[in-house]
């Protein structure tokens, strides 16, 4: 296992870590993440790349591979100057990986960290940089949902953006909602923390506070719990105290809680232009503070060289069949595989029997060898598979005979078994097996009568295995067991703003807006908030099922779900108060106990209701439409 600078930028290798990731050998460790790991490699021309491996919860998410796979496809479209390129990836195996180019300088969040905030030149240019590299990643159908500053390095010649469009890959999938933390809070647009709603905008917020983190040195939402910063993003207006005048128009329009009122990147580029004065944005060698310039430069010298290629095995002597055939004369070599690129030196090691025998001289003069083929550009490499199992003997061998066995063949399955001659036939007593017959069936009926409640006998008093309403079969005909009642799954806390609707089967379910218009048709909701302003008679509703507004007395439970029938499909606030629990029943087969906590207060510039949800997916078969 490879070694690398104890300086803190590289990490050496640890036991865990594999060595060898889709062909490329690896040097060290770059970062972890909540999905995954980030190590160093390089390309078999020498250059180095960044490969991230995926945590392995992630690559048994069907639905996250689904997901990773297109993400993958859009940002290898994705070539801009301060991106950095998808140069190879691995979707289907084990472990999905991709492998990126190297960029040796640090994060905006590592900068600002050990050297403080930026001058406001860097910081211009720093945003130029951004709103071209999401210009490049949105005109790819691609919205970043994770801009932040550890997603933006810093190189020598301008920052670069990388990761983006992969935090879409994790978003809805189970892993969500069992710690597994995906995005950075603090960095979230209003929207996207409250409903989850995800435009080319949400990026633009993310760069303007970026912008204002890089001139100020903290976030401008404050730090702490991850609901207290939500709430003020969506809530709060920022604090730019601390912020430069030169850079309060960027900051100010970017930081917009409407989508609407925040600017184009063409826009974002112009105000950077205009802030910068008479003085024109260059990006070059000086466009960083001389640390910042600095750790890049370190970051070059300290880069760990490609590791090295494992010795050879020694050979070790192997007897070989004495043939009693003669030797042949001047046997030629065996030709040697065409010589594939192994970009860090993984040969493929000679079995023992070969490396014991050797090479026979050769007959003529020497000949270049020939074979080298030119490897795509960025293409995996590829590597000579050793043959194992095939031995070299030193003299030809004569084919052995191989005995041939005749297979028997069975009526009943029982591999190995020897035959035997059939049992003489025995006499048919047709008559007494008859007689047996029905004397058994008599004393059968007699006992199963006998056993049966009195209710039961007659059959005419309705079906004996019914069941009352809401309840499912015990046992089937043949005795199996009723299916298991699936495991609920519990959300605290979801604010549902005015005309928005949820989805049980979304894993965790986020509000979205209705696109139906007028609020009034929710299209396949099996939950939404619907704000009349007219009359102030808001309503919780379903459009996908029914309702059930549970009393004091009843527990919300998949039981309690099933068994009442008091169905409504809305139900006015007023009817609610804090703790009311209301049983959903949705047409796609899922149940939940929605418990109502509140609403936003008056004067809040929003109005939201808060509940927890408590849902037992595909508890039901689902409803045809």
């Amino acid at each position: 296992m490879s070694s690398a600078p104890s300086a803190g930028i590289f990490q050496p290798l640890k036991a865990d870590d594999p060595e060898v990731v889709g062909g490329y050998r690896l040097a060290a460790v770059l970062g972890a993440g909540g999905m995954g790991k980030v190590y160093l490699s390089y390309t078999p021309g020498g250059r180095p790349i960044a490969i991230k491996v995926i945590r392995s919860e992630f690559g048994e998410d069907p639905e996250f591979r689904r997901r990773f796979q297109q993400e993958v496809r859009s940002a290898e479209r994705v070539q801009g100057l301060y991106t950095a390129p998808v140069i190879d990836s691995d979707t289907e195996g084990a472990q999905p990986w991709l492998a990126t180019a190297y960029v040796p300088g640090p994060s905006l969040a590592h900068a600002v960290a050990h050297h403080g905030a930026l001058p406001p030149r860097s910081v211009l240019l720093l945003a130029v940089g951004v709103a071209e590299a999401l210009t490049v990643i949105h005109g790819a159908g691609i919205v970043h949902r994770d801009l932040k500053p550890a997603n933006v390095l810093l190189a020598s010649d301008g920052p670069r953006v990388i990761d983006f469009g992969i935090a879409r890959a994790a978003d809805t999938t189970a892993l969500t909602s069992t710690g597994v933390s995906i995005g950075t809070p603090a960095f979230m647009a209003p929207e996207q923390a409250s409903a989850g709603t995800i435009t080319p905008a949400t990026d633009v917020f993310a760069l303007g506070q970026m912008a204002a983190f890089a001139a100020i040195g903290s976030s401008v939402y404050g730090d702490g719990p991850s609901h207290a910063v939500l709430y003020r993003i969506v809530h709060e207006d920022p604090d730019l105290g601390g912020l430069p005048e030169e850079l309060r128009p960027l900051v100010t329009r970017c930081l917009s809680r409407d989508p609407a009122d925040r600017p184009a990147l063409t826009d974002i580029i112009a105000l950077c232009n205009e802030a910068a004065g008479a003085e024109p944005l260059r990006q070059g060698e000086d466009w960083l503070p001389r640390a910042v310039a600095g750790s890049i430069t370190e970051r070059v010298h300290l880069l760990p060289a490609p590791a090295p290629t494992p010795p050879p095995r020694p050979a070790t002597p192997v007897p070989t069949e004495v043939s009693a055939q003669p030797p042949a004369a001047s046997a030629p070599a065996a030709p040697a595989a065409a010589p594939g690129y192994t970009p860090t030196g993984l040969a493929a090691a000679p079995t023992q029997a070969a490396a014991a025998q050797p090479a026979p001289a050769p007959t003529g003069p020497p000949t270049a060898p020939t074979g080298y083929g030119t490897p795509p550009a960025y293409g995996r490499p590829t590597h000579p598979q050793p043959p194992y199992g095939q031995p070299a003997y030193a003299q030809p061998q004569p084919p052995r005979p191989q005995p041939t066995y005749a297979q028997p063949t069975y009526a009943q399955p029982g591999w190995g078994q020897p035959t035997y001659p059939p049992a003489p036939a025995k006499p048919k007593r047709t008559g007494l097996i008859v007689t047996l017959s029905v004397v058994g069936a008599v004393i059968g009926l007699a006992v199963l009568g006998s056993l049966l409640p009195d209710g039961d006998k007659g059959g005419t008093d309705g079906a004996s295995g019914s069941k009352g309403s809401g309840g499912s079969a015990s046992a089937s005909p043949g005795g199996a067991q009723k299916p298991v009642d699936p495991q609920p799954v519990s959300y605290k806390g979801i604010d549902m703003p005015g005309s928005h609707q949820l989805l049980l089967a979304d894993n965790p379910p986020r509000p979205a807006e209705e696109s139906t218009g007028a609020g009034v048709h929710y299209g396949k909701g099996d939950l939404f908030y619907y704000r009349d302003t007219t009359f102030g008679k808001d309503e919780f509703g379903t459009a996908n099922g029914k309702l059930v507004l549970l009393n004091n007395s009843e527990k919300g439970s998949l039981e309690t779900c099933r068994k009442v029938t008091r169905f409504t499909e809305r139900i006015t606030l007023d009817q609610l108060t804090a703790g009311s629990e209301v049983c959903v029943l949705s047409d796609a087969g899922h149940i939940a106990v929605a418990t109502y906590r509140g609403k936003s207060g008056a004067k809040e510039s929003s109005q939201y209701i808060t509940v927890d949800l408590t849902i037992w997916r595909n508890a039901e078969r689902a409803k045809k439409d």
